[in-house]
């Protein structure tokens, strides 16, 4: 619906992108350790061991990634408790125990950042950079604010790619993969040492495939867009430089072309076989991959980020740390938002009490322009008393360009005065934080943390909005103020078990509504969560099982939410839940190896529970005047949504993977992998309507491998969604977005 696009100054809408991308770069498979191989975290900058720390977290080796099939940042739904990704292909909603950025526009940040290598990346859109030349991924649980800060209020991600080797050797990798859809990969890495105190790393990736959907035009045509073709180029350069023992400068350039073609949806009444309520045939029903559209689509992502991180090490060993980034990208989307009605041409059948028209669409092109510094002083690992204090600068800009028909437009037919609805401009953020840590380490394994971190923010519009063939200026600023904070006992039982519990906040910064009509409606204000988590950690067996358990439960003050204008409700604007909103669950992860066989796999229970609010569903009608938080309750017009889930918050995850390493002789091994991932059913709105298409069904993923290696040569049959789950990723504007269908291949992997 219109309504879902036109909300706030930042409004872009978000499509799902599709495509089995880079994956990391596999080693030799070979499992013949005793035990699980420890793993480490280093998002609150040291490098500590996962089963020593609270932290509730999935942390993935480069190999892991391989093995697991994990090729872009979609995939982490299928390998960890309580993450979802429901992909809009212009950025996506990344939600982790059912907080992230549920709402589409820039104003609202996520509720999951994501760090490359060190540096907070464009929050919300980009994020279908592909995972190539991994180091490792860690997937952290819950709110984050004292190190990832504001846009952590759900969890983070840190990624790390792999580091250049100062007096190693010309060494990399080289893989080349063909797969189904005319799928064409290559993809690899060098170590180029240039003396003892230089070396550099180059990367690349490319990949090209044909589209997963047939497209016509509704008129039986053929179509002449394009069809969701994609292809996908990437490069890496690093430089790792340490002229003394004290001092180490790594610098890092990042290059993306991510080109998707398209990211075509049909409207959800084509999802039922029947008529909602009835037995009645559904003429309009299709397959999830057979679209109708008339009007040309576009997605295309393309940026570049550079990044320094300098760490010096004192006598002493306290260590002052610096990390500089630049970040540039520019995002383009067009759509056809109700073209593709059905391919008669006419809107579908009004048993959802949708009117639509052949002609609407929708275009944007962004630009997206992040500097950001951050400075740490760290003290050495060890004595009783261990800190870290750190200051963050954050200045971002969206730009969305001129002329207005090159960007936010909304049109009924395009360029129609009475019905197009345009937007640019330019939206400027800033964020400035300062943070600190201190852990005081007790006898008898005792250890206490505590944390804060206070956050300055700004947003501001300089926009000009068209709509009803009138020039609405908006120029207008809001700004806020917190202080995040965690305090946490642990207890190292033994060498084997970790007890913990903690209280942790959060915050996601208020934002600036556009124009609704004529009117102005009032900036939102800050969301805030209080975060109480217990866990347990555990070693089993002599290191054989690893385990994590935990258990959590979060209050929201001023939950961030969009609705209908309550006197225009085809309108959206954003507003705080008067009342709060609660989030608990459990969750538990393991690890086993024993040999040649090892296995892993998690699971998370949670539920959600929204304050007391009202809203109407443009989607069914109009009625009385809707008062957010008096009411009153009216049957369709007037919804009291207390209670309702929050969107894409399954109330159950879980996945399982196995392999085994066979030894065939002469160091010859094969690796047979099967993992299996799945998420209960999820709601797309906050009105949790099955007959407007808000429930989305369970997703159910398998994939497997089988690699054979020899000597410095790999090669992998791979196949993901082997079943062929065909499953709604997300809704969007009344439009289904598809998860990607299966997919199989060979990769073929040189090491040198």
């Amino acid at each position: 619906m219109r309504n879902i696009l036109l909300l706030t100054t930042s409004a872009v809408v978000l499509t799902w992108s599709t495509g089995a991308f880079a994956q990391a770069a596999p080693a030799p498979s070979n499992s013949s350790n005793a035990g699980v191989e420890e793993v480490v975290v280093t998002a609150e900058r040291r490098t500590v061991s996962l089963q020593k720390t609270n932290l509730a977290a999935t942390v993935l080796t480069g190999q892991d990634l391989a093995n697991k099939g994990i090729m872009t940042v979609d995939d982490l739904q299928f390998i960890a408790p309580d993450v979802t990704v429901d992909n809009f292909g212009q950025g996506i909603d990344f939600d982790i125990r059912g907080i992230g950025k549920g709402e589409h526009n820039s104003q609202t940040t996520p509720g999951v950042i994501t760090y490359r290598d060190g540096v907070a990346t464009f929050p919300g859109y980009f994020t279908e950079e592909p995972y190539y030349d991994i180091g490792s991924v860690e997937v952290l649980r819950g709110s984050q604010g004292t190190f990832a800060g504001q846009n952590a209020i759900g969890g983070a991600v840190f990624v790390t790619t792999v580091n250049p080797v100062i007096g190693g050797g010309y060494d990399g990798y080289i893989q080349a993969q063909v797969g189904n859809y005319t799928d064409f990969g290559l993809q690899g890495a060098a170590n180029i040492p240039i003396d003892d105190t230089l070396a550099a790393r180059v990367a690349f990736y490319g990949e090209t495939r044909d589209s997963f959907y047939s497209i016509t035009n509704p008129s039986g045509g053929k179509y002449t867009g394009n069809p969701g073709d994609a292809h996908w180029g990437a490069g890496r350069i690093s430089l790792l430089w340490q002229p003394t023992s004290s001092l180490t400068v790594l610098f890092k350039t990042d290059f993306d072309l991510l080109d998707n073609g398209a990211y075509p949806a049909d409207p959800y009444t084509d999802r039922f076989k029947y008529v909602p309520g009835t037995t009645t045939p559904n003429p309009f029903y299709t397959g999830l991959f057979n679209i109708h559209a008339n009007a040309p689509q576009q997605g295309q992502d393309e940026f570049v980020r550079t990044s320094m991180k300098v760490d010096y090490v004192f006598g002493g060993g306290y260590t002052l740390q610096s990390i500089s980034a630049f970040q540039y990208g520019n995002t383009a989307y067009k759509a056809d938002l109700y073209g593709p009605v059905n391919p008669a041409g006419y809107p579908p059948p009004n048993y959802a009490g949708i009117v639509s028209t052949d002609f609407e669409t929708f275009a944007d092109s962004v630009d997206e322009t992040i500097w950001s510094e951050e400075v740490n002083i760290i003290s050495p690992d060890t004595g009783f008393f261990t800190w870290i204090v750190g200051g963050y600068a954050q200045s971002d800009l969206y730009d969305f360009l001129s002329p207005a028909s090159r960007n936010f437009v909304i049109g009924a037919p395009p360029g129609s005065a009475g019905t197009e609805y345009t937007l640019s401009g330019t939206n400027p953020e800033t964020d400035l934080s300062a943070f600190a840590q201190g852990s005081f380490n007790l006898p008898a394994g005792f250890q206490i943390q505590l944390g804060g971190r206070y956050s300055s923010t700004t947003t501001e519009n300089r926009v000009g909005v068209f709509q009803y063939g009138f020039y609405i200026p908006d120029f207008q600023s809001a700004s806020s103020t917190n202080f995040s904070y965690k305090a946490a006992l642990n207890w190292n039982v033994n060498d084997e078990n970790l007890l913990y519990a903690f209280l942790a906040t959060g915050f996601k910064p208020g934002g600036l509504n556009v124009p609704v009509g004529f009117g102005q409606p009032a900036p939102f204000t800050p969301e805030t969560v209080i975060d109480y988590e217990a866990g347990w950690k555990s070693s089993f067996l002599d290191g054989h099982v690893h385990t994590q358990i935990d258990g959590f439960y979060d209050s929201f003050k001023d939950f961030q939410v969009i609705i209908g204008y309550p006197t225009d409700p085809i309108f959206g604007f954003e507003l705080n839940d008067p009342n709060p909103t609660k989030l608990y669950g459990v969750e538990a992860e393991g690890q086993a190896a024993f040999g040649a066989l090892s296995f892993d796999g998690g699971f998370g229970l949670m539920h959600s529970s929204l304050g007391t609010f009202y809203a109407n569903d443009p989607r069914l009608g109009f009625g009385p005047v809707c008062d957010p938080k008096t009411g009153p309750a009216v049957p369709v017009y007037c919804v009291n949504l207390g209670g309702h889930p929050q969107t894409y918050a399954p109330n159950f995850t879980m996945n399982l993977g196995a392999q085994y390493v066979f030894n065939l002789g002469d160091g010859d091994t094969l690796t047979p992998r099967v993992n299996f991932a799945h998420e209960s059913h999820q709601w797309a709105t906050l009105f949790d309507d099955e007959a407007t298409g808000d429930k989305l069904a369970p997703r159910n993923i398998l994939n497997a491998q089988i690699a054979w290696n020899r000597s410095d040569w790999t090669v992998t049959l791979y196949g993901t969604n082997l079943t062929d789950d065909q499953y709604v990723s997300a809704l969007n504007s009344g439009l289904d977005f598809a998860g990607p269908p299966r997919q199989y291949g060979i990769r073929l992997t040189k090491t040198f």
